[in-house]
């Protein structure tokens, strides 16, 4: 397997790493895999995934986000995407991606996948760029939080104004995720809702890149993204004509055990988006793409791409 990194700039003059896998065998290619990974790790994290996608004839493509993995530089810029507008730069920086990917892959069918965080950047995308795409995957996505995502606002709001947009937000960070390992007690990590592999868990923990608190600035930015992607006005401008592919572990919490899920599945049906499909994984938990059944995912969405 070839890995190729690679930088670009924004239009903001942000430096974006990115990671390039490419098959060895250039003569049975079918199209290209865009990945854009979750809140708290980075792209190299895929590194196992993206192996598979290649052996299966698929270019593999993935940037770390703003305020993540090698695009952040160091682990006092982790947790923070921008001043102002940080949601929509970040899926300006997947287009921007997608454009490098078209110029070098001309004529090839491109898919989108993203997991946790990167599925809700990815369903911003698909509002303002779906047909740019061939399809997407959304991984362990999650529902409306209701009323909370507006206190969330507000606290956010509060928070900057009191200590700083690239303050950490413990308050936050506890009303988003303290509840997830509840549901796996007797606890052996912090991180035990991400998976039921221990090796992988013990990998994202002991990962100075993974697990941090994030910022005041980074919450406003993902509640107010939340709102864009929950607006069905928004969900009506998607292509009715994109395959969307939802998978989600059944104990799952960001998807309240597949609960949220079945919201976003029931608003792209209700927008009468053709072709969406979901699937659910009894006793997998968050990452699924690192879960003890990977395997069966990794297959699950290889056959997906190749009938699309």
């Amino acid at each position: 397997m070839k890995s190729e990194t690679f930088n670009f700039e924004t239009d903001d003059s942000k430096n974006i790493s990115a990671y390039k896998w490419l098959p060895a065998d250039k003569s049975n290619i079918k199209g290209v895999v865009q990945i854009a990974h979750g809140m708290a790790e980075h792209a190299s994290r895929y590194e196992g995934f993206a192996g598979t996608l290649i052996e299966s004839g698929y270019i593999v493509y993935a940037n770390d986000h703003r305020g993540h993995g090698k695009t952040a530089g160091s682990l006092d810029n982790i947790g923070y995407f921008a001043p102002d507008n940080g949601w929509d730069l970040v899926v300006g920086d997947m287009y921007s991606l997608n454009s490098i990917i078209t110029k070098n892959h001309p004529g090839l069918p491109i898919y989108l996948l993203g997991h946790s965080m990167g599925s809700l950047l990815a369903r911003s995308y698909i509002i303002r760029y779906g047909d740019k795409l061939s399809g997407v995957v959304l991984i362990g996505t999650s529902g409306d939080p209701g009323p909370l995502k507006y206190i969330g606002i507000l606290i956010a709001k509060f928070e900057m104004k009191m200590k700083g947009k690239k303050a950490k937000s413990p308050m936050l960070d506890n009303l988003s995720f303290g509840s997830y390992n509840k549901a796996f007690t007797p606890n052996r990590t912090k991180f035990d809702w991400l998976s039921r592999d221990t090796s992988n868990v013990d990998k994202y923990v002991n990962d100075p890149f993974c697990g941090d608190v994030f910022s005041t600035g980074f919450f406003y930015d993902l509640l107010t993204g939340i709102k864009d992607i929950g607006s069905f006005s928004n969900i009506e401008n998607i292509s009715k004509d994109l395959p969307i592919l939802l998978l989600s572990g059944e104990d799952d919490p960001v998807g309240n055990k597949t609960r949220g899920v079945l919201q976003v599945y029931d608003l792209y049906k209700k927008a009468g988006i053709r072709d969406v499909n979901y699937k659910f994984y009894p006793g997998a938990r968050h990452e699924i793409l690192n879960e003890i059944n990977k395997e069966e995912v990794y297959q699950d969405i290889i056959e997906w791409l190749d009938r699309h």
